[in-house]
């Protein structure tokens, strides 16, 4: 079921929290689970809902979850929508740094779209954006899209942040991404989502190439 059916629900309802706790617990351990059984670190990226902020109590879940899981801090990215950086401005920044000061990587999702003003860019602390798909998706169909999407990569280096580019389906779009220096890339053409296992034997057989 993909998110936007049912995100909206638990936030109204309240279930948001413990869905955000199970996700966070679930990734850590897995994340851990594949380097036990002897894969390569990688990085998990988690979203955040702005409830959990609001609840004031995701900074002492996270420190419980990775001395539960044992994971290293820097291994786990926590993600929050920039739509969602007007709510509660000096409270955010607040939290980012106590969740920094942990170790974790904290990101901008779906940059672009959200209208923030670029002074909160300069005064949240975090380590990644990441272009929203409609830009990516738009390529090659005209000027306007790579010119943002330019425009973004540009900026996020300036401010000494890495950039990643959300939705990439196509080879051309990964050259364009590629040419303009694009830190990361995700999308169906990397790989379309997959249960753990399987993922596993993808990390299994990049280690090995």
């Amino acid at each position: 079921m993909p998110p936007g059916d049912f995100i909206g629900l638990a936030e109204e309802t309240g279930l948001i929290g413990p869905i955000g706790e199970f996700v966070l617990r679930q990734a850590c351990w897995q994340a851990c689970e594949w380097q036990r059984q002897g894969l390569e670190p990688i990085r998990v990226s988690v979203n955040l809902s702005v409830h959990q902020l609001r609840q004031g109590k995701l900074v002492s879940l996270v420190r419980q979850v990775l001395e539960e899981t044992g994971l290293a801090p820097h291994y786990l990215e926590l993600e929050l929508t920039e739509s969602q950086l007007l709510d509660s401005v000096e409270h955010i920044i607040a939290t980012f740094q106590q969740l920094r000061d942990l170790g974790v990587k904290l990101a901008i999702d779906d940059f672009g779209t959200g209208y923030s003003s670029l002074s909160y860019l300069k005064r949240i602390p975090v380590d990644y954006v990441k272009i929203d798909q409609a830009f990516i998706r738009g390529l090659g169909e005209g000027s306007e899209d790579a010119a943002i999407t330019r425009a973004i990569i540009a900026m996020a280096h300036g401010l000494s942040l890495k950039v990643v580019a959300e939705g990439v389906e196509r080879q051309e779009q990964l050259e364009f991404l590629r040419a303009e220096r694009c830190d990361e890339v995700q999308g169906y053409l990397i790989s379309k989502p997959v249960e753990a296992q399987q993922l596993a034997s993808l990390l299994q057989l990049q280690g090995s190439k």
